[in-house]
């Protein structure tokens, strides 16, 4: 319990105390050290006092001191100032990761005070998402389409058990106007693991998701066993969902329930925080920012599902209302974990195809990773925008225009027109 609310409890219970006799003052103590954790005879002198805190007499000694603070600052960078919960319970590992790659000297001592420090201490001595630099920058009601009718529609649930289940949305990159053709970013978040992949796309026709939703689900390290949407149409259309059906039968479709937000809850958070966060409110509209964008994603999905640690729901318990509070609903999360940590512990990975991602893992400095990520965005935000009056070819930003036949032709004519110019 709180300092402040243990005050409170015996305010509200001394007046009882006063006027009780000898053994219900025994109950009452008995009551009140189940509650508070306090010796019987420190309840005795609280209640006999006016129940105001003193300040403290004598300050306690720094424990951890600038040693510590820098090797806090160095972690709160590399994983990009996240909050102190999701650092915590990765903290050695980050640090050992660091180390690995001579990105820092730790000391027995600052190892041993990292190893007791708690939530509280390290909220205050690590820089937190407040002191991160400023890297960033109503609907109308439509009759369900023909294949929103045949999806079934509500969400994933939160403690599903097992990899493959993954909420996808779009992001879109049109700045101040949404006309002519843009970026857009197509973003897949698996419910139980964590894990994440991204691919930029330039417009959002049928040939440009193919592709896009192909190449997350050829590059992913487990089976799909759900996909699961929002009711857009660049989602829900003849060409996209029969292709689903035709690349695997096995995997389930669904979608989020109309203007329900709430059902596609995980990809929305990480819309924020693994696109808008890097890129910003900004317009991009040409083949060359999109092809240089997966670039950037490769680094980002790298950066995230190996290093950034996150913390996941574990129970919802109803908590009945009482005098002064109103009834909630009160969350618990477990300790923060990367996106791997996770993905190992399902036991799902063939151990060949782990030790593989493993090796990868252990090539990588988290540390310089996040500096290229940065640099390769500094690198994407200098090239121009598109011309008005010269359209850009989607075609040429396919990952696999050789499957599409097409996006094939396409490109051969235009390898023809480009040589009749020569």
């Amino acid at each position: 319990m709180p300092i402040d609310d243990r005050f409170k409890y015996l305010g509200r219970v001394k007046s009882r105390y006063v006027r009780a006799d000898r053994k219900e003052r025994g109950r009452l103590l008995d009551e009140m050290e189940a509650m508070t954790g306090l010796h019987r005879k420190s309840l005795v002198r609280l209640l006999g006092s006016n129940l105001q805190r003193q300040a403290r007499q004598r300050e306690r000694g720094c424990v951890y001191d600038e040693e510590v603070e820098a090797v806090l600052a160095v972690v709160a960078e590399t994983l990009d100032y996240i909050c102190a919960e999701r650092v915590h319970g990765s903290l050695l590992a980050t640090v050992a990761d660091l180390e690995r790659h001579q990105e820092l000297r730790v000391t027995p001592r600052v190892r041993e005070k990292l190893a007791q420090i708690s939530l509280s201490s390290l909220r205050r001595h690590a820089p937190g998402p407040a002191d991160a630099p400023d890297h960033i920058a109503g609907p109308q009601r439509n009759a369900q389409t023909t294949w929103q009718q045949q999806l079934p529609a509500g969400r994933i649930p939160w403690n599903t058990e097992t990899p493959g289940h993954l909420e996808i949305d779009l992001v879109h990159h049109s700045g101040s106007t949404a006309s002519g053709e843009y970026v857009h970013t197509l973003q897949c978040i698996d419910v139980r693991s964590g894990w994440s992949a991204r691919r930029a796309i330039l417009g959002r026709s049928y040939v440009v998701m193919r592709d896009a939703l192909y190449h997350i689900l050829e590059h992913l390290p487990f089976a799909v066993q759900e996909l699961h949407p929002d009711n857009g149409s660049e989602f829900l259309n003849e060409h996209l969902v029969p292709f689903i059906r035709e690349y695997d039968s096995t995997i389930k479709l669904s979608r989020s329930r109309p203007y329900q937000k709430n059902d596609n809850r995980f990809v929305e958070q990480k819309n924020r925080t693994l696109v808008r966060h890097f890129l910003g409110d900004r317009r991009l509209d040409t083949v060359t920012q999109t092809r240089y964008l997966h670039h950037c994603y490769q680094l980002m999905g790298q950066d995230y599902n190996f290093f950034q640690p996150v913390m996941h729901l574990v129970a919802k318990t109803w908590v009945p209302a009482t005098a002064t509070t109103p009834g909630h609903v009160q969350r618990t999360h477990d300790t923060a974990q990367t996106p791997w940590t996770r993905l190992c512990a399902t036991a799902v990975l063939a151990p060949e195809l782990q030790a593989g991602w493993q090796t990868q893992r252990q090539a990588l400095n988290p540390r310089a990773l996040r500096a290229q990520i940065y640099q390769a965005l500094d690198h994407l935000f200098h090239y121009p925008n598109a011309t008005l009056g010269q359209p850009e070819s989607i075609y040429e930003t396919l990952a696999y225009p050789e499957r599409w036949p097409e996006a094939q032709a396409a490109l051969n004519m235009a390898e023809i027109k480009d040589a009749q110019k020569e």
